[in-house]
């Protein structure tokens, strides 16, 4: 018998992608010019393979469930670092863990937490919308409640926390945030983080800050949940952040990161990944602490999305709402109808981009994602340069929305 649950579920943006383009063929006799994915398309460091190849001897060895010391003690030194926190905060036997790319400990958090609520009713988990769709899926696999919360221009493409009132936290069993935000790469600042993390606290849900884009940023480091709380609580309390070097390092096969913040969640969390997840092997688990200890190819990395901004910039100056994200690699603009741009673009300039309502928890001209289109800056700049104008020359012939 299946679980219905499942049926609460769409299918995952991308198929909804594949299903909307089905029987429609891009424009003859152009390459596809495929920017709907996030995959970035940097090299990452030669380092990576040459320390898997130098760990080859350790294919053959079940790695620890909370894996290796060097792996936790070098990612506590690296939070340090770039959370600004004073060396030893945090104890890498208590504040940190591994996962297997971030995706599945953002799925596996909703288990952790209570799917009711103390009056019976089911929990909420408050989310963004739009959003990364595990968020959903997790909540409601876990039996809550899920509750996305509006990101859109007028509030900052944030959650606008002005609109939560003390019921809806009391029913709250765990909040998502993601910062540098997916898809528009919007900054929660360091107030923010704490208002969120104080809440949490006094209102007793987990919050989890999905802080897998933060070494991709524009101009400043974006804040980290940890910098921004520790002042007010140096336990982190109900606290996690999770981070990856999927973006950081150009190595989404390595499925590398980790989880780090309130000690006794993370006792629950190592004993649930016991039963649920796998635990990366050591030879990657090797290749991980050689990147994390790195800096100069995440400098590069950097420098090298800054300059397909500029030229973002350059290419579409006030065109579709066109902003400069504070963080991630992603451009998020305003078309009127994504879907319909989607499917223009696809048939007048075989440039395949993701429609922003794929990426909501809601469907239609209510969704916040409805009017946009998310392009990922990953490929090189020549190609990048040829997609936007591609993008220019449909809309110049007449309405995107037509």
């Amino acid at each position: 018998m299946d679980n219905p649950r499942l049926d609460r579920l769409d299918a995952f943006p991308f198929r909804r992608l594949a299903a909307l383009l089905e029987g429609l063929a891009p424009a003859p006799g152009r390459r596809v010019l495929d920017m709907s994915i996030g995959e970035p398309r940097h090299a990452p460091p030669p380092l990576l393979a040459e320390t898997v190849a130098a760990h080859a001897d350790a294919w053959n060895r079940y790695p620890p469930p909370g894996g290796t010391a060097e792996f936790r003690a070098c990612c506590c030194r690296w939070l340090e670092r770039r959370n600004r926190l004073p060396a030893g905060t945090l104890d890498p036997d208590r504040h940190l863990l591994p996962l297997a790319g971030t995706k599945e400990g953002l799925y596996l958090l909703a288990q952790l937490v209570p799917p009711v609520s103390a009056d019976g009713r089911p929990a909420f988990v408050l989310m963004p919308d739009p959003l990364y769709a595990v968020y959903y899926g997790a909540a409601v696999m876990a039996g809550a409640e899920p509750r996305p919360l509006p990101a859109t221009a007028a509030s900052g493409f944030l959650p606008d926390l002005d609109a939560l009132d003390r019921e809806l936290l009391a029913r709250t069993a765990l909040v998502y945030l993601c910062s540098p935000s997916n898809p528009q790469g919007a900054v929660a600042d360091a107030a923010y983080l704490r208002r969120l993390a104080g809440w949490a606290r006094d209102y007793g849900f987990v919050l989890a800050v999905d802080e897998c884009y933060a070494e991709i940023y524009d101009r400043e480091p974006p804040p980290g949940a940890l910098e921004a709380t520790f002042a007010d609580d140096p336990g982190f309390t109900n606290l996690l952040v999770f981070h990856s070097l999927s973006k950081r390092s150009n190595a989404p096969g390595l499925r590398s990161g980790f989880v780090a913040g309130d000690p006794r969640l993370l006792r629950r969390f190592l004993h649930l990944r016991a039963y649920a997840a796998a635990v990366q092997p050591l030879p990657l688990m090797a290749a991980a602490v050689a990147l994390w200890n790195e800096e100069a190819h995440v400098q590069e990395n950097r420098a090298l999305y800054r300059r397909k901004f500029d030229l973002a910039a350059a290419r579409l100056g006030d065109r579709f709402g066109f902003y400069r994200p504070a963080g991630g690699f992603f451009l998020w603009l305003d078309v009127g109808d994504g879907v319909a741009a989607a499917r223009r673009l696809w048939t007048e300039a075989a440039l395949k981009v993701l429609p922003g309502t794929f990426l909501s928890a809601t469907d239609g001209p209510r969704s916040p994602g409805h009017r946009y289109i998310r392009l990922a800056m990953v490929h090189d700049e020549a190609t990048i340069g040829e997609a936007l104008d591609r993008l220019i020359g449909v809309a110049e012939r007449r309405d995107l929305r037509q």
